[in-house]
């Protein structure tokens, strides 16, 4: 029935039809309703529910649905989030403590920080199509080595705190076991206080005292953590304790400010042999505490003990250079439990900025900001001492230490916090002053001004007109930095905005990233980060708070923090969160934590043995042994599941010690284990408790709930399941939802701050912030209330949909391993390719390199098991890219039944020479038997659109046998 002529039609508000919340659903979501349809049919299902009812146990499976509100409109939920943010206030933050704020060149900011092309990359572990991204991360190890002077740098840590811990744990390797690490007390709270947290849980004595007060004589010391400059300011001559400490056999870890080594004298001219610190400052904003990335330089002799990544320059086929991650790449994989460290995630993307940061400003760039923030500093010193203050420290960088003469330290402080100037207190009632980049003479009169209360005698002219006259103080000789820095032509070659912009884009253009195809990785969940969800990131609320700002000035992060929390609870099955873990190893780390304090607790710290299936995740058992536990290890049965029997039999071996499992859901196989119930029951009957790795949560959001199954601990990798981009390796979030029993046992905050609700805590924080990367959580913020709890339970069915589709176009092509009991996999599945190393020669790698002419990066390559390949296709996917991706590898396929049949040679074949490079194929010299247009253009959709690889395939080996791990020269 129409409307009468000129008649506005009735609406029917009964329909909803002001509601347009679903839009943000549909577009995450990749397959719409037909192809939902299609693929159903083509698996013998009528619905995804018959679906679900197919894949995941009854016994587990929610009857309700997550109390998570309805989806929402991008428009209205960023206007929502807008309003939560203007709570947030940001006053001038001249706290210091290893933190300030920065200026982000825009050139950065927009064509970096804010480009899909660089945050949906992945781990680069396919260096052939990661080459952009290696290079700016060799940038960054070859500008950490030049400023520490240091040989050996890696491809960034998580933050200072996280680094100087490992630095400990690298230095107890070196020297053979010795315990005992001395940590200075002039180091950042922070950072004593999550060394503290590492060195309980390793079972070494980490003693924090004056240097003056550190003994070697007799001792087992296996290093000592010096800060430099110290947390309050002071540079001091550290000669003396490094001398003994060499003497005595220990190694040297000092936490430097990068900036400052740009005008004092590198850590490795001073004989430190490890240096650890944030380059947080070179263009990477606060974000209340992250994320940002630390940094770690050694000597040359320690590089197999160093931790973390590292990029090597190597070379393809072909002889000439290329980039790869190289020696200890992934080493939990391989060593597992002997592993020296657990970390997966890195700050990629923070190390690139801040890489390009110093290609943007060059040696002398960076000296002069440096110059500037030192001069201004001396000039407020010169000042503070003119209105009659003490100030303690003689020699500084950027920060002040004050005694107020006639004045108390809080009424300075609440005097500057009037005037919009955060200031620091120490215990003694002295007050921290530290400048950075952005800090103006105004700001400097502002300070004085507090100072001078109630009656200021101080004017932006005067102080102007004093500068004028200025002589900014001289760095000490034993202390002014001679050598140079910086001197690749990297460095000193992209100044003009243009020139940085097109190198930025040269590089990324080497780089396959999300913005090409999709990414086909098992576990690895590379699924749409919405750009809706990526806006706020840089939003000044949120992105210049400092993370010990007073709590009344991060209201709106409060808000958006107990939300979230409150809602991975929901999701979770838990009572209590933690968000502080800034990576999902830091999660499993923290979770174990809280397990073993809640058996300390009830006098049982005697349980130590951690039990862990052999298909477990490797970062599994290295986060164990680094937790304070001994690896128990549980055998699989032939279908990848945990095997029953061994379980029990070990769970009884080991009960009077048993502290915990490790238990990955779904499987790392791919599959809803029917048993996991009694898995959980025979761990609890035995005295233990459950840990489970939530790599998997993208196949249990809406439909299941580790606290319901039986889990104790979760660590979920927002980086993920919750939509936080992977940024070519980092940065990720690993918060950990906990059962009521083991609340009190999360992490705790520094800075003085208790944890929101949380009372007994017996953990020490695991990161340097109180709240990790926290800049990084409206991501997962803005994707759940996008979603709502119907959203998220359609995205873990289709998830689940296009892998079961994927399984089932390849079935006839390629053996799928692992299903569950009435034939499907999870959210993810394996293929077998182990039989055609006998039948064509052809390895696992090859497909993975042969695939890169596809278009595609590889899946996940001979993991859980060797010679195979783990797909996961998320629910992001449409159907029309699942099915190129199914082409082109039955595809591949193919070319394996023409080497079987004797129609392509077993060694001169596309797949033995893959990848191919455009350099490659239009050389006048092709020495190949099969066609150009065979290597290059396998596919039709190839036509439309060409990935090509910058390099052929990397020499592995060599770049071993050879290490270089910062920029060659040019002539290189």
């Amino acid at each position: 029935m129409t409307s009468p002529a000129n008649q506005p039609a009735k609406v029917d508000f009964s329909q909803n039809v002001l509601d347009a919340s679903d839009t943000f659903v549909d577009r995450h979501i990749g397959p719409d309703d037909l192809d939902v349809k299609l693929m159903l049919a083509e698996l013998g299902l009528s619905s995804l529910e018959e679906l679900v009812e197919q894949t995941v146990p009854s016994g587990i499976r929610l009857t309700e649905n997550l109390k998570l509100g309805r989806p929402r409109g991008e428009f209205e939920l960023l206007r929502e989030l807008k309003g939560i943010a203007s709570k947030n206030r940001i006053l001038r933050s001249m706290i210091g403590m290893g933190y300030s704020d920065t200026i982000t060149p825009p050139v950065i900011l927009r064509n970096v920080m804010e480009n899909p092309g660089w945050y949906t990359q992945y781990t680069p572990y396919q260096a052939e199509i990661s080459q952009g991204r290696l290079e700016a991360l060799l940038n960054f190890q070859t500008m950490i080595c030049d400023l520490t002077g240091l040989p050996l740098a890696n491809a960034s840590m998580l933050d200072e705190a996280t680094a100087a811990a490992e630095a400990m744990s690298m230095a107890n390797a070196v020297t053979g076991g010795r315990r005992q690490f001395l940590v200075s007390s002039d180091c950042h709270p922070q950072t004593i206080a999550v060394v503290q947290t590492r060195a309980k849980s390793l079972g070494l004595d980490a003693k924090v005292s004056a240097t003056s007060d550190f003994a070697f004589e007799g001792s087992d010391v296996c290093g000592v953590l010096l800060q430099y400059p110290a947390t309050d300011g002071r540079i001091v001559d550290h000669s003396e304790v490094i001398a003994k400490a060499h003497a005595a056999g220990a190694l040297v870890v000092m936490a430097a400010d990068l900036l400052a080594l740009t005008i004092l004298k590198a850590p490795g001219e001073l004989g430190a042999d490890i240096a650890v610190g944030s380059a947080q400052r070179f263009g990477v904003p606060m974000g209340f505490g992250g994320p940002h990335a630390g940094f770690m330089a050694t000597r040359t002799e320690h590089a197999r003990k160093m931790p973390g990544r590292l990029i090597g320059v190597s070379r393809d086929v072909h002889g000439r250079p290329a980039l790869r991650l190289t020696l200890q790449t992934r080493e939990q994989h391989i060593r597992r439990e002997k592993a020296t460290s657990n970390i997966c995630t890195a700050q990629v993307v923070l190390a690139v900025m801040a890489g390009l940061y110093a290609c943007y400003h060059g040696p002398e760039g960076l000296k002069r900001i440096a110059r500037r923030i030192h001069a201004m500093t001396g000039l407020l010193a010169d000042g503070l001492k003119r209105l009659g203050h003490d100030v303690l420290n003689d020699t500084f960088f950027d920060t002040l230490r004050i005694r107020p003469t006639d004045t108390a330290a809080d009424a300075v402080i609440g005097a500057a916090l009037a005037r919009g100037i955060n200031l620091r207190r120490f215990d003694d009632q002295t007050v921290g002053i530290t400048l950075d980049e952005t800090t103006t003479l105004a700001d400097a009169q502002t300070v004085l001004e507090a100072f001078a209360q109630p009656a200021p005698g101080i004017s932006i002219a005067s102080l102007s007109q004093a500068a004028e006259h200025f002589v900014a103080p001289e760095i000490a000789a034993p202390f002014l930095r001679t050598s140079a820095y910086l001197t690749h032509p990297v460095f000193n070659q992209y100044h003009a905005e243009h020139e940085l912009l097109r190198y930025i884009f040269r590089l990324m253009s080497r780089d396959l990233s999300l913005c090409h195809s999709m990414i086909p990785l098992g576990s690895c969940t590379m699924k749409l980060n919405g750009t809706t969800e990526m806006i706020p990131v840089t939003w000044p609320e949120f992105g210049r708070m400092h993370p010990f700002a007073p709590p009344e000035q991060w209201k709106g992060y409060a808000e958006l923090f107990s939300q979230l929390e409150k809602w991975l609870a929901e999701i979770t099955g838990f009572s209590a969160v933690s968000l502080q873990p800034n990576a999902g190893s830091q999660g499993e780390y923290a979770g174990l934590l809280a397990i073993g304090a809640w058996h300390e607790s009830r006098a049982q710290a005697n349980r130590n043995i951690c039990l862990i299936p052999t298909s477990a995740h490797g970062t599994n058992p290295a986060s164990a042994v680094i937790a304070g536990f001994e690896v128990v290890a549980v055998a699989c049965d032939e279908k990848g599941n945990v095997d029953l029997a061994d379980l029990h039999a070990k769970a009884q071996q080991h009960a009077a010690n048993l502290g915990a499992l490790m238990v990955t859901y779904p499987s790392t196989h791919g599959v809803f284990e029917s048993s996991i119930k009694d898995i959980c029951r025979i761990v609890h009957e035995a005295g233990g408790q459950v840990y489970m790795d939530g790599a998997n949560m993208n196949a249990q959001v809406g439909l299941c709930r580790p606290g319901d199954i039986g889990a104790d601990v979760c660590h979920l990798n927002l980086h993920k399941t919750f939509c936080i981009p992977h940024g070519g390796g980092g940065p990720g979030v690993g918060p950990i939802g906990v059962a009521a029993h083991l609340a009190p046992f999360l992490p705790s905050r520094t800075g003085g701050q208790r944890a929101r609700g949380l009372t007994g805590a017996q953990v020490g924080p695991v990161s340097a912030a109180p709240d990790g990367s926290a800049a990084i959580l409206p991501i997962s913020w803005v994707y759940i209330a996008l979603m709502g709890a119907s959203g998220l339970r359609r995205a873990t069915q289709v998830a689940i949909l296009n892998a079961n589709y994927m399984a089932k176009r390849l079935e006839s092509h390629y053996p799928v391993l692992f299903r569950g009991e009435n034939g499907r996999c999870a959210h993810e599945f394996i293929v077998d390719c182990r039989s055609f190393e006998t039948s064509a020669d052809v390895k696992v790698e090859d497909i993975a390199k042969r695939l890169m002419d596809y278009g595609f990066h590889a899946p996940t390559m001979s993991w859980p098991v060797p010679g195979t390949l783990m797909i996961e296709p998320t629910e992001s996917e449409s159907r029309v890219e699942l099915d190129r991706l199914c082409d082109a590898l039955i595809s591949i396929r193919n070319e394996i039944a023409q080497i079987e049949q004797g129609k392509l040679d077993r060694q001169d074949n596309p797949l033995k020479h893959a990848p191919h490079t455009a350099a490659a194929v239009t050389s006048d010299r092709w020495p190949h038997a099969y066609s150009r247009e065979l290597a290059a253009y396998p596919a039709a959709h190839l036509r439309d659109y060409k990935f090509w690889p910058s390099v052929g395939r990397i020499d592995n080996p060599f770049g071993d046998r050879n290490l270089v791990c910062t920029c060659p020269p040019m002539t290189a």
